[in-house]
């Protein structure tokens, strides 16, 4: 819940700042400052492009828009130091947190020490006036706080990490967890005598690559969403590699749970089709039997699912445990 109140607080901030600046670059070119109209214009364009107005933003293409214009409004700030007006030279103390905010930090520490050099020079010039050294001062003193948020962010990440129970993109519980979360339903199985089974969903696509598709890393939310909102409130999911998925149905036979697996596939199928993608899916299930323990079950639906996806795809497998291997449940479109 506080996840979801950071992002919604984040999203209406960043919406009323890309309204303002909107707003600042009309009065810019009303009083014919266009420098500083354009400024501004380039400044919520940044803002637009970012995540909080929209989470498809975080694609690839999004991002390297993103970055350019954070670049094309630090010319436009350095052009202000020789072209003017005054004002908007005190913007410049804003790019050494927008340069660690959006780069990866090497080229950030670049970009800050590139406008720091221009800021020198032209603060040497006569015309630059008695305030040159304020200004020189004032970029110091920002850059040093950006690089002390920069350390307290890298500080939190790396003390909530061990804590971070959930995928950021997908909302599904972590790997990290599976293990144990599934040796416990299975002695709770045990201990009560019901069926448990296991499922695990893969897209069939980019099977040998580690490195996603922009339009597919940007579906994955969805996905997590869909998946969530197909399950019962004591079953739980998990996000096992990039493209796969694995729910832990406490109380469902096998026969069970391949239905509901084929639910779920024919769901996301189209939802992959409704946002242009053609992509199918495949699952994989494997029942709890004797002797079963965490690593073997999950051995057993990752069969079953490299199975379904060896033999083409877009279809559902159960794992069978006398033959060894992977028998066919049903398939679709």
């Amino acid at each position: 819940m506080a996840q979801m109140a950071d992002k919604f607080l984040l999203s209406r901030f960043a919406r009323l700042s890309c309204l303002l600046l909107v707003g600042l670059a009309v009065y810019g070119a009303a009083i014919s400052s266009w420098l500083a109209a354009a400024a501004a214009f380039l400044a919520a364009a940044l803002v637009w492009t970012t995540p909080a107005m929209d989470p498809g933003h975080e694609r690839t293409v999004w991002v390297g828009i993103n970055r350019t214009i954070a670049l094309a409004l630090t010319v436009f700030l350095l052009a202000s130091l020789w072209l003017g007006p005054a004002s908007l030279t005190h913007w410049l103390y804003a790019v050494p947190l927008i340069s660690f905010a959006l780069f990866p930090l090497a080229w950030a520490v670049l970009l800050v020490m590139l406008a720091m050099v221009a800021v020198m020079v032209a603060t040497l010039m006569p015309e630059a006036g008695p305030a040159r050294h304020q200004l020189v001062s004032s970029l110091m003193l920002t850059t040093a706080i950006a690089g002390l948020l920069v350390f307290l962010r890298e500080y939190k990440t790396r003390q909530l990490a061990p804590l971070r129970r959930t995928d950021e993109l997908t909302q599904a519980a972590s790997r990290d967890y599976l293990s144990a979360d599934l040796h416990k339903e299975i002695q709770r199985s045990e201990r009560e005598g019901t069926d448990m089974a296991i499922i695990m969903i893969g897209l069939d696509t980019h099977l040998n690559d580690s490195d996603l598709d922009a339009d597919i890393r940007a579906i994955l939310p969805r996905i997590g969403r869909f998946l969530h909102s197909q399950l019962r409130d004591f079953d739980s999911y998990y996000r096992v590699a990039d493209l796969q998925f694995l729910i832990i149905l406490p109380g469902n036979t096998t026969a069970e749970s391949a239905a509901k697996a084929e639910q779920i596939r024919k769901g996301l199928r189209s939802l992959l089709i409704s946002h242009e993608l053609d992509l199918t899916i495949s699952a994989g299930i494997a029942g709890l039997n004797i002797g079963d323990d965490a690593d073997s079950l999950q051995h057993s639906a990752a069969n079953a699912l490299k199975r379904a996806q060896q033999q083409g795809g877009n279809r559902v497998q159960s794992y069978s445990p006398w033959s060894g291997t992977a028998i066919k449940s049903m398939g679709g479109v």
